[in-house]
């Protein structure tokens, strides 16, 4: 369903010049432009009914990974295939296919649910008919009947992340990807996003899920990435990147990778 060859996004960053002649004393600190890439050579496969962790600590590449595959940012190079399409050839088919949701996924406070998923399936030129009707089974789904109709900007925040599963939902995509969906929520809203998560991948959909909470990770995915710097330094089941390693969690695997790289971890 995912197909990811080689991989790269470039950015260009400000950086201290300690190039320049340090006798000469002065208060202003000069800089210069540095191209560094935040995603490096990454290339993976996700299949039908499966979920694809892709762990690492903040700052490591996972929203600009995902970013690149939900169509938001055009790679520097490298290929991505969504569902048999190409994004170089079929990008708009291929996002037809995918439903995108962050943890800091902001929603209009104005509209209420109804109104929202009602907007969005339109952007999907879904009829009007399928519209109502795929709205009425989202709501039921996702425990919805009783807010629906209420202003988003009155929801609770379990009722307001329904509402964003529920957008991601409206077009029933084959793919998911969310890019740290439990970040800062209480344990019930985070339960509402696992047990979804579990849910469609029993469909048989794909989804991608990037968090850097590796204890939650190593029990919902049936495949894990771990990303730092930009790079993938290990992939496999839980279960056999532990026993490779032989260590007892992902996150002591993490730690262990990183040092003997020699790269100083931070979390």
């Amino acid at each position: 369903m995912i197909e990811v060859k080689n991989l790269c996004k470039s950015f260009t960053r400000v950086v201290k010049d300690d190039s320049s002649n340090k006798k000469i004393k002065t208060k202003k600190i000069k800089t210069k432009k540095e191209e560094f890439l935040a995603v490096d050579n990454v290339s993976f496969n996700a299949e039908k009914g499966e979920i694809l962790g892709i762990l690492g600590p903040n700052g490591a590449g996972k929203t600009t990974l995902l970013r690149m595959l939900g169509g938001i940012l055009t790679p520097t190079s490298g290929s991505i295939k969504i569902a048999g399409a190409d994004y170089s050839i079929d990008k708009n088919i291929a996002k037809k296919e995918i439903g995108y949701l962050s943890g800091n996924t902001k929603l209009y406070n104005r509209l209420s649910p109804r109104e929202l998923l009602t907007t969005f399936a339109s952007l999907y030129e879904m009829p009007k008919e399928d519209i109502e009707r795929s709205i009425e089974e989202i709501s039921k789904i996702m425990d919805m009947e009783q807010f629906i109709d209420n202003r988003i900007e009155n929801l609770s925040t379990g009722q307001t992340q329904r509402t964003s599963i529920a957008r991601c939902l409206i077009h029933s995509p084959q793919i998911y990807i969310f890019d740290e969906p439990t970040l800062g929520l209480d344990v019930i809203s985070s339960k509402s996003i696992i047990d979804f998560m579990k849910s469609e991948k029993e469909k048989g959909k794909t989804v991608l899920y990037s968090t850097h909470y590796m204890e939650e990770a190593e029990t919902l995915c049936d495949k894990i990435i771990m990303i730092h710097q930009g790079k993938i330094i290990a992939s496999g089941s839980a279960k056999s990147l532990k026993e490779e390693s032989e260590t007892t969690n992902l996150r002591d695997l993490f730690i262990k990778l990183a040092s003997e790289r020699g790269e100083l971890v931070e979390e």
